[in-house]
């Protein structure tokens, strides 16, 4: 049974900083693709960021040059550094794993994704 445990979310004001953490019960060497997505009240859940295991990147078109993806396999941890935060980052976030690379370059559609988290929210107040 794999686990994937979310934390470092909160409230902040526009323009601040998080840094979202996710433990994984497993080596994350063993995950592929590994990956952050998003859903705000109403809303489906949406493509964040992803990272594979050669370290490539994909980011969302909103939050490209203001969110960063890595991963410390040592740590069997994932994170998530978001900064300029916008009201509309607002949301649960999740973690998302899976051992397969291809899902990370196959638009990163969260039904794809065999491991999740539990979610950490995010409020982005203006």
């Amino acid at each position: 049974q794999v686990q994937l445990v979310e934390s470092g979310g909160g409230s902040v004001q526009a323009g601040g900083s998080l840094r979202l953490a996710c433990a994984a019960s497993r080596n994350t060497n063993n995950f592929d693709c590994m990956g952050w997505f998003r859903q705000a009240p109403g809303k489906e859940r949406e493509f964040v960021s992803t990272i594979d295991n050669l370290d490539s990147t994909n980011y969302a078109d909103s939050v490209t040059g203001r969110f960063s993806i890595s991963r410390d396999n040592a740590k069997n941890a994932l994170y998530l550094q978001m900064n300029s935060l916008k009201p509309g980052d607002t949301g649960m976030y999740y973690c998302a794993a899976d051992l397969r690379a291809w899902v990370c370059n196959s638009g990163a559609v969260p039904s794809q994704f065999a491991y999740w988290g539990q979610g950490t929210q995010v409020t982005i107040s203006s």
